[in-house]
């Protein structure tokens, strides 16, 4: 039976999480990738090489990402936060946000990784979604709304 999360469900499963597909738009269509991302305070973290998904973001902000829990196809749930993209780059925020992420994700991407090795890395892009809407749903079998 499929239901809508409240909005504290949805937090806390955003928060739950650390992949989530990030939706932008580049040349007038959807681009969908994944992220690994940390959400705190009605914000979410990330960092990526420049290429293709920073340069969508940029030019239009508007984003939104999308996390899931599939356990089979009666038993899943999912929430899409909707918010507007910031590069971080002052400093001094920058460094903390960027301590925060390689805390939670210690190893570097392997593209960074194999640049890094050769000296060529460019700097990653820090930023935040600011998140102004979450909406979320969960589609639960009978059997597990009887569980206690």
């Amino acid at each position: 039976m499929a239901r809508t999360l409240t909005q504290t469900e949805a937090r806390g499963f955003i928060a739950a999480h650390k992949l989530g597909h990030l939706a932008c738009i580049t040349n007038n269509e959807p681009y969908v990738v994944p992220i690994n991302y940390i959400f705190t305070e009605g914000e979410i973290y990330s960092h990526s090489l420049p290429g293709l998904k920073i340069d969508a973001m940029r030019a239009q902000p508007r984003v939104c990402l999308q996390v899931e829990q599939i356990e089979d196809n009666f038993n899943w749930r999912s929430v899409v936060a909707y918010g507007a993209f910031e590069e971080i780059n002052v400093p001094s925020e920058r460094n903390d946000v960027l301590g925060k992420l390689l805390a939670e994700f210690p190893l570097l991407t392997p593209v960074e990784s194999l640049l890094a090795n050769d000296g060529g890395a460019p700097d990653s892009v820090v930023f935040r979604i600011v998140v102004d809407r979450l909406t979320g749903v969960a589609e639960e079998s009978v059997k597990e709304l009887w569980k206690v």
